[in-house]
């Protein structure tokens, strides 16, 4: 066994997500027979002490299903219905199949602001960890009846990964129709080989992982790679792996090499800097010459002088990008000024603030507290 599968054996919290083509077959319907095994597996790692998150897929494919629809439509609306009938279902389902072991569960809807706005993050993460504390499994979806095109997040791919940076999960699962990542799209090429492992971060997963996902899901490997970088913020190993295999969990929770490892390769974002980092939308951007640049990589504050050009309107304490001049992020943080007064005070010396605003709230732009830098390849 190797030392990173003894880190997936010793994983006390995980997220596990499931994809809408295990969940629904392919779109021919709920799998039960699938829900009703993850279900047995969960509850065979909440006997051995560990703690598990459901993010499931699958409202809209249920719903599309119960409607009898046979094309995903495109209209918003007609998403949502989708999704509000879809979700009866599903949650009707997994109640029954984790009750079949003694097992509650907990339906726990989220859209990207519930995770945005600082209290609602925190309210998100404190009811989570009393539900998994209770003995619990929370079932986890986007909630797609309210959801618009502003404040989704995109794929369950990605909410799994803000999910495990939520909860500090030891380790995030996600299970697919695939194998794992090959080398390149095994459907097309047949010298694809099984990546059995890699760093959660290494850029050149990216490019393998090209191609969209299935006609029911919104995913592909792409947005699972990405996911796994997402991931390691917090410290969290990924696996990507196959929901049909058999005993998939409970084979990695005894160490076994199944699917494809992506080792989180960076230590752990404190709980304030993880959450401006899992930030999907940002209310504006500041541009930076090279020395802000440079201060900002060396883990210092953003002072006023650095910043040459503001883009969008914010509010003071909004979420903000710091951009390179070449508009990479290099960094995000909390704006102690709006933007109407960051156009004011751009390229001047800290000590001229209360000069040209008439008052001065903090000598910084963004304090090294309230700010994170960004991977350099996101």
């Amino acid at each position: 066994m190797s030392t990173n599968c003894t880190r997936m054996a010793d994983a006390r919290r995980l997220v596990v997500k499931v994809g809408s083509a295990l969940v629904t077959n392919n779109g021919a319907g709920l799998d039960l027979a699938a829900i009703n095994e993850w279900a047995r597996q969960i509850a065979q790692l909440r006997r051995g002490g560990r703690q598990v998150v459901l993010v499931s897929s699958g409202a809209i494919a249920c719903g599309m299903q119960r409607l009898g629809w046979t094309k995903r439509p495109n209209a918003v609306h007609e998403l949502q219905a989708a999704a509000a009938v879809g979700q009866m279902g599903l949650a009707q389902i997994y109640e029954v199949a984790f009750g079949t072991h003694q097992l509650k569960t907990a339906q726990v809807l989220l859209t990207h602001e519930d995770l945005a706005d600082r209290k609602r993050y925190l309210n998100a993460r404190a009811t989570l960890t009393t539900l998994l504390e209770l003995g619990v499994v929370p079932i986890i979806n986007e909630n797609d009846t309210v959801v618009t095109d502003e404040i989704k997040f995109g794929d369950n791919d990605t909410l799994g990964a803000l999910v495990a940076n939520l909860v500090e999960a030891d380790s995030l699962v996600i299970l697919t129709d695939q194998p794992g990542l090959f080398t390149a799209d095994p459907r097309k090429d047949p010298a694809a080989t099984l990546i059995s492992q890699a760093q959660a971060g290494d850029a050149s997963l990216e490019s393998m992982a090209g191609g969209a996902g299935t006609r029911v899901g919104t995913g592909g490997m792409i947005t699972k790679v990405i996911a796994a970088k997402r991931a390691a913020r917090s410290g969290a190993d990924t696996v990507i792996a196959s929901g049909r295999e058999p005993d998939v969990l409970v084979r990695l929770s005894r160490g076994e090499p199944v699917g494809t490892l992506l080792v989180a390769d960076t230590p752990p974002l404190a709980a304030r800097k993880q959450w401006l980092a899992d930030h999907l939308q940002l209310a504006g951007s500041l541009v930076l010459d090279a020395g802000a640049v440079q201060a900002l990589g060396e883990g210092k504050s953003l002072l006023p002088v650095g910043v040459v050009e503001v883009q969008g309107d914010f509010e003071r304490g909004a979420a903000v990008a710091c951009l390179d001049g070449a508009g990479r992020e290099v960094a995000r943080g909390l704006c102690n000024y709006g933007s109407s007064e960051v156009r004011l005070i751009a390229r001047k010396p800290s000590c001229d603030i209360e000069s040209i605003l008439g008052y001065i709230e903090e000598p910084e732009l963004i304090h090294r507290d309230n700010l994170v830098a960004q991977p350099a390849a996101r």
